[in-house]
């Protein structure tokens, strides 16, 4: 991805030099694995997920908080999601403003071990996820190092540029009332009827993330060979049925809640082929 040289948001809170002495909140191991399968690319789930979390930390020590210099590797790191998180605030202003309305830009918090957010406190075992209740996305780096080693993914810089576009695609949605329509919708359904609305607001924000490419490809010519696979790669790797193939041995449909591998992949790339947000609507191709 051809990012260096470019405009940088202001909006990205580093907490990484508030290191915790390299302990979790929630401790790792099954729980940890656990936590991760619930809630990888947490999405609106974030906020679900909390209180369990909230539950947990009760009552256990938390280890004192030291500040450290943030490290060459991590400075550049950064670098790179504020540079991310620039493009996205261009894209979205400009749709939002092609469709008379005003886009309200989120924070991004990068952080190490564990973090409090407006929904409660997290660890690193909950994977990237957005926070309605302050409006920002929580990414702990180390994620990606996960999804290559334990998922299968490919890895790379644009793989880390899409899961940061679906989560503010988590912030569209929020902006829009989406996610708010998506909750009320779910009351009263079944486990299974309320998971295939969880899926298709995943897929939405999978969509988003495709037509932000789309915008910041013709604004800023940003893709180089291979970073689509990168993205695409990602996308398989955190499909459900590839999870709980994984980790379990067998699938469970109306256990879903992200959407299958084919799933994400094709909204990702109907968006970035499209670039037309009107083309989303994946509550209705889903019924």
């Amino acid at each position: 991805m051809r990012w260096r040289g470019r405009r940088q948001s202001d909006n990205v809170e580093d907490r990484r030099g508030m290191s915790s002495g390299g302990k979790t909140i929630l401790g790792g191991g099954l729980l940890g694995i656990v936590i991760l399968l619930l809630n990888v690319f947490g999405g609106e789930n974030g906020q679900m997920i909390a209180p369990i979390l909230e539950q947990m930390n009760q009552g256990q020590s938390q280890p004192a908080t030291e500040q450290r210099d943030l490290t060459a590797k991590e400075l550049e790191e950064q670098a790179f999601v504020k540079t991310v998180l620039a493009d996205n605030e261009e894209v979205w202003s400009k749709i939002f403003e092609e469709n008379n309305q005003n886009y309200k830009k989120p924070n991004v918090v990068l952080f190490s071990d564990g973090v409090q957010t407006g929904c409660g406190n997290a660890s690193s075992d909950s994977g990237p996820f957005y926070c309605p209740a302050d409006q920002k996305v929580y990414m702990d780096l180390a994620f990606f190092e996960e999804l290559k080693t334990k998922f299968g993914a490919k890895g790379g810089d644009f793989a880390t540029a899409y899961v940061i576009a679906h989560e503010i695609g988590h912030h569209v949605q929020t902006l829009l009332g989406t996610s708010a329509k998506m909750r009320q919708m779910q009351e009263g359904k079944s486990k299974a009827e309320a998971n295939k609305l969880s899926v298709a607001l995943e897929l939405q924000a999978d969509f988003y993330a495709g037509v932000w490419t789309h915008y910041n490809q013709e604004m800023n010519n940003i893709l180089e060979d291979g970073d689509l696979d990168e993205a695409l790669s990602a996308a398989h790797a955190v499909g459900d049925d590839a999870i709980q193939a994984k980790m379990q041995g067998h699938i469970v449909p109306e256990s879903f809640t992200h959407g299958t591998s084919e799933q994400r992949k094709y909204w990702f790339m109907k968006g970035y082929k499209s670039g037309d947000i009107n083309q989303g609507n994946t509550f209705a191709e889903l019924q």
